[in-house]
């Protein structure tokens, strides 16, 4: 595999509110400790890429996803830390450049954004924002974090905030530019966007068999070109869908789903969806988004979308609802030791 065709492995986590194995309940500040010790376990592995998400909620531990990715990055020296995603639309594209330009600064030039729309509201009036605005908000700060890359002097008027006159961002970082992708759920607007701007695309893929994603995939190649020109280089795409390892299939099936049900019936209380049955759970594990199963299992299903969508990195949501510490470790341990590998060589092969 050369350079340009190299696939790369993440991790993804929303700081999930835990439980001990024994049932215990987790308090939120030793999950964030725990989270911590699950990226620094990420760089031990191999895993490319720990990205931590942004929620306003109490069953996810992770407001500040950038301090967490701080305490994993002085404790690591290879795994690139990001978020998964900083809810651009209710937070200032300047504060969300300086906070992720000092984590590349105490890196060492290891970090990265990940900017959505999120799909969860709370955080909107939390910060004070009109729901209203919901489109945009994330249009514009969109807009003034792309200019902000540029490290220089910006000059910006929009709706949503207060203009700039030839304001900059500190600090600056050592590379120039931090790297910046946008997380979508599968709309043709949301890629177009992102290729409107020339960034790398982040396909969510939560539920649902992942090739119906191929469309999004051409859209934004032929989008890039079209924008940018026959010759433009187009960015890399990734897929970001939930899944666990654990030693065996049953062994993983058994320990995720309740769990997986848990966060799942909460989610679904709230937005009107049915309770998860253990059929939906072994439909989605078979054949849909969710990779679970053994190391020898989840890399041939990685394997099989990443030639399928032709994306260039795969991210894993690894927690879910309360399962436990113990078990997420192991989880990072397998999903670098084993399933990176042996995806790399079913690609290869």
């Amino acid at each position: 595999m050369s350079d340009e065709q190299r696939v790369t492995f993440g991790l993804d986590t929303f700081g999930d509110v835990t439980t001990t194995t024994d049932g215990e309940p987790v308090p939120q500040h030793q999950v964030l400790r725990d989270v911590v010790e699950q990226g620094v376990a990420a760089d031990d592995a191999g895993v490319d890429h720990f990205s931590v998400g942004e929620h306003h909620r109490d069953d996810f531990a992770v407001s500040a996803p950038d301090v967490v990715l701080a305490a994993i990055a002085a404790r690591t020296r290879r795994v690139t830390l990001g978020s998964a995603v900083t809810v651009l639309s209710s937070d200032d594209p300047v504060r969300v450049y300086e906070r992720f330009a000092t984590l590349d600064g105490i890196s060492g030039g290891r970090a990265e954004i990940q900017v959505g729309r999120g799909s969860f509201v709370e955080s909107f009036p939390l910060f004070g924002y009109d729901l209203a605005d919901y489109d945009d908000l994330f249009e514009e700060k969109l807009d003034l974090l792309v200019r902000l890359r540029s490290e220089g002097p910006v000059s910006w008027t929009g709706r949503t905030r207060a203009p700039l006159d030839a304001a900059r961002a500190w600090p600056t970082t050592e590379r120039g530019a931090l790297p910046v992708w946008v997380g979508v759920g599968g709309t043709p607007e949301s890629v177009v966007r992102a290729a409107r701007h020339g960034l790398p695309l982040m396909l969510a893929i939560i539920g649902g068999a992942p090739a119906r994603f191929g469309p999004f995939v051409e859209l934004y190649g032929r989008a890039v070109r079209q924008l940018h020109g026959d010759d433009a280089v187009v960015p890399p795409v990734g897929v970001h869908s939930p899944g666990f390892v654990a030693d065996s299939d049953e062994a993983a099936r058994d320990l995720l789903f309740p769990h997986f049900k848990a966060n799942r019936d909460r989610i679904g209380a709230e937005r009107g969806w049915p309770p998860m049955t253990r059929d939906d759970f072994e439909a989605e594990a078979a054949s849909g988004a969710l990779f679970v199963g053994s190391p020898q299992t989840v890399a041939r299903r990685i394997a099989d979308v990443v030639r399928t969508l032709g994306v260039q990195r795969f991210d894993l949501k690894y927690a879910h609802g309360p399962l436990p510490h113990e078990h997420l470790l192991r989880a990072v341990e397998l999903y670098g030791t084993e399933v990176a590998p042996r995806v790399r060589a079913l690609l290869t092969s």
